[in-house]
């Protein structure tokens, strides 16, 4: 198997170097915009874009073609929810990785995780909330030097002194670091400083933290943190500086207010009501739910409470089984949601399973990991469906997932821009 990989992969690059196209011929394709499958397409690519997508199994003249017949096609998954140097929390202690590890040291996590990713299918992401090695990560993979998927990339998240991203809650303050308070926002003028300077330092995306949070020290999930001069004063920024903002916001109330304000997500956004979600469909606001993270983070507080951040296990346990009960209230309103997990390290697949089990059908768990998701981070015109003009961004899994589901956690294939990184469900001699 590993000599045919090698094999395969050298021919590919031979075939490309020469400008030859490639044909995908796709048994069932789910493409992202029909709200069908369609059966026996061909797919048309040259270098990294899509040029045709045809009814029937059709072989342009020398193209190099991938059968794919026997298999479901869809575009690459897109998670816009993810920080890409994080590591699981049943994996090591909190507190203790935070402190004994370094920028560098993350950056090497992370790119163990973003190769994790990009083999389970996902060939775009969001990561809100990392620092300069996030940008280092997307550099590199931009670059070509490593394997990964193409990451919008946030810094640290704003929010005020004592909010949920303040890192000195908990820990003595006569310890310091240079960066520690490059999230912290007090003022208007500070959310426009905070924002500009961010996207200096090479910033796609804004993050926020209008409210408390869950897996920190100290602060109410319930509470909104941030002022509404102060949010509207960093979403004025950043949409004048052509960058998009999510918000981590629990609470109805601040919900709301950073709605009005104009955020363009909500992450998590927990504690919804029907008024809630009515007025981010009025306004056009996303929802990333993440029930990814709150199973994860509900196990760990449940078995083994000592590898959380102080005081935070009990917080874990109030709250992580709320967000899995409101999805159907928000699926009921019509928001519009988005794919999010809030994972670095581990399956980025599980939020499929657990969109489905809470609500959403198969097909509009597909499309929030595809079109919305492309649409949130403001690239649908370049990723999220398979069709003309798109980059040639494609994953190929076993069985029909509308009616099969299991079968999004299973990528036998995978092509980003052009390029197999899997096939026949084992990573190229190219990854």
């Amino acid at each position: 198997m590993k000599d045919s990989l090698v094999a395969f992969a050298a021919l590919f690059l031979a075939q490309n170097a020469f400008g030859a196209d490639t044909v995908i011929h796709a048994g069932t394709l789910i493409d992202g915009i029909s709200p069908s499958p369609r059966k026996n397409v061909s797919i048309t690519i040259h270098d990294d874009t899509i040029t045709a997508v045809e009814n029937g199994f059709t072989t342009p003249p020398g193209a190099q073609v991938i059968d794919l017949s026997g298999a479901t096609v869809l575009p690459g998954f897109i998670d816009c929810h993810v920080h890409v140097a994080a590591m699981l929390p049943s994996r090591t202690n909190a507190t203790e990785y935070w402190v004994t590890h370094n920028d560098i040291d993350r950056a090497f996590d992370g790119e163990v995780f973003v190769r994790q990713m990009l083999q389970q299918g996902f060939t775009s992401a969001r990561d809100v909330g990392g620092g300069d090695d996030s940008v280092a990560l997307r550099n590199a993979i931009n670059a070509g030097k490593i394997p990964g998927p193409r990451l919008m990339v946030a810094l640290e998240p704003l929010g005020p002194t004592a909010g949920h991203g303040d890192v000195y809650n908990g820990v003595d303050h006569a310890l310091s670091h240079p960066g520690w308070r490059n999230g912290i926002v007090d003022s208007p003028d500070e959310a426009r400083l905070r924002v500009r300077e961010h996207r200096q330092r090479g910033a796609d995306v804004i993050k926020l933290m209008p409210s408390g949070g869950i897996a920190s020290t100290g602060d109410d999930p319930r509470q909104q943190l941030m002022t509404n001069d102060e949010m509207r004063a960093a979403v004025e920024t950043a949409h004048s500086l052509g960058m998009k903002v999510a918000a981590h916001i629990y609470p109805a109330a601040a919900i709301e207010n950073a709605v009005i304000a104009g955020v363009d997500s909500v992450e998590h956004g927990s504690f919804a009501t029907a008024q809630t979600f009515s007025l981010m469909k009025s306004h056009g606001t996303y929802l990333v739910p993440t029930l990814t993270v709150y199973d994860v983070f509900y196990t760990v507080a449940h078995d083994h409470p000592e590898l959380l951040t102080p005081g935070t296990a009990p917080k874990e346990l109030a709250n992580d089984l709320l967000p899995k009960k409101n999805l159907p209230l928000a699926v009921k309103s019509g928001v519009k949601i988005a794919y999010g997990t809030d994972l670095g390290e581990g399956d980025h697949t599980l939020e499929f399973a657990l969109l489905i089990a809470n609500g959403m059908k198969p097909m509009d768990a597909i499309l929030a990991a595809t079109w919305n998701a492309a649409d949130l981070l403001g690239r649908s015109d370049k990723v999220g469906s398979i069709q003309p003009g798109r980059l040639a961004d494609i994953v190929a899994i076993p069985a029909d997932p509308t009616t099969q589901p299991d079968a999004l956690r299973h990528a036998g294939f995978v092509m980003k821009g052009g390029v197999v990184y899997r096939l026949n469900g084992h990573p190229t001699a190219l990854e």
